[in-house]
């Protein structure tokens, strides 16, 4: 943006997507200040998950790249199985051929944790404890109230706190996420012998669930399993709880897969939580503040894109209020150029949740970029402009 001195920006929530948007906001010249309502990194908190190849294309233009390689471990394959255990396809995963592209699988708290050290290294304010009650959007500054009485103003607010979004509550008191039709167990298990080997991702189609698994390299393999049904009762929105094995076992021995052994030989007891998904159309921007990740566009875990999409959201921010003469244009083209992939992903992903669409097929090995990946490319690229038109 143009202007004598650097805009102010206030970034609610120091998660992925906040984090990331605090390091693409600061190389684009913005004064940048985080606020995060953990009182710590939480590096032990959540499970685990997956980095597309878009994901650390956005990463090294925010030049965080080796921040993250140095946790988690590469996937370069991908495994499809039936019920019934017989390998249906093998294929290289992503861009396998550039190290710092490939697929990865970490722990999410992790991740938040790398990503935050890396906005610390580079000088810009994250306050741990902070926890939003309001937002005051005025003609001159957005002002932030914080649970502790204090308070703090800036140019412009960014609403990257996740799902249960207090920055959303308070721009749009009515929009909320709802159940996308499956719940969702993740655990952790020793090393299992015959599971697939290191840097392999094996996604199973069971008759009654859908079950995924990954090996790290130390030994252990990280799972999921998505269950259609109802709800589980009486839980905010996204809200994760332990539950014994025994609640996802007898869906899994039906199948003569991997799964199940995986389950009895974790660490007891598993975490479940209800798959949800923004509503389609939701606003995103108010004035001085803009909503991004799960804050805006939280999807069903189905396609594996939350974390990615977070990651873009935050360069694609970054270089539109740096190429854009002020903050309006700069949603309006941030939003232009990232509704149709989001919102796409929230279609496709609680389709297959709610098994509408059918589960996402394995990579091509002969795939060749497609208009859509190539116009994703130039929005990250950080030495090309961004257009205002989408």
């Amino acid at each position: 943006m143009t202007g004598t001195t650097a805009t102010r920006v206030l970034v609610i929530g120091g998660g992925i997507a906040g984090s990331a948007a605090a390091l693409g906001l600061h190389r684009a010249g913005c004064d940048v200040r985080v606020y995060e309502a953990h009182p710590g990194p939480a590096e032990h908190v959540g499970a685990f998950l997956t980095l597309a190849s878009t994901g650390m294309c956005a990463l090294a233009q925010l030049d965080a790249v080796t921040a993250v390689t140095a946790i988690g471990f590469p996937l370069t394959s991908l495994r499809l199985l039936d019920a019934r255990g017989t390998e249906l396809a093998h294929v290289p995963l992503g861009e396998i051929a550039d190290p710092d592209l490939r697929y990865r699988c970490l722990r999410r708290g992790e991740l938040n944790a790398a990503l935050q050290k890396e906005v610390l290294r580079r000088g810009i304010r994250l306050v741990h404890g902070a926890r939003l009650t309001s937002v005051t959007d005025g003609p001159e500054a957005v002002t932030a109230r914080f649970a502790d009485g204090t308070t703090a103003s800036g140019d412009l607010l960014v609403g990257a706190d996740g799902l249960n979004s207090a920055v959303r509550r308070a721009l749009l008191p009515g929009v909320r996420p709802a159940y996308a039709g499956q719940r969702v167990f993740y655990g952790c298990t020793p090393g299992v012998p015959g599971t697939g080997g290191s840097g392999v991702i094996t996604m199973v189609r069971g008759s009654e669930s859908a079950f995924g698994y990954a090996n790290a390299p130390t030994g252990e393999a990280y799972w999921f399993a998505r269950v259609g049904g109802d709800p589980l009762p009486g839980r905010a929105t996204g809200a994760r709880r332990a539950v014994p094995r025994d609640d996802l076992l007898p869906l899994l021995r039906e199948d003569t897969t991997p799964a199940a052994a995986l389950v009895a030989a974790a660490a007891a007891p598993v975490m479940v939580t209800n798959a949800t998904e923004m509503p389609l159309g939701t606003r995103w921007h108010v004035g001085r503040v803009l909503l991004i990740g799960d804050a805006a566009h939280a999807a069903s875990p189905a396609t594996g894109q939350g974390a990615s999409t977070g990651l873009e959201d935050a360069v694609v921010l970054a270089k539109a209020l740096r190429d854009l003469p002020d903050a309006a244009r700069a949603f309006g083209a941030y939003e232009r150029h990232r509704r149709p992939r989001v919102e796409h992903n929230i279609t496709v992903s609680g389709g297959i949740s709610r098994g509408t669409h059918a589960p996402a097929r394995p990579a091509d090995p002969n795939h060749r970029p497609d208009h859509r990946d190539e116009e994703l490319i130039r929005q990250l690229a950080w030495d090309q402009p961004l257009s205002e038109k989408g």
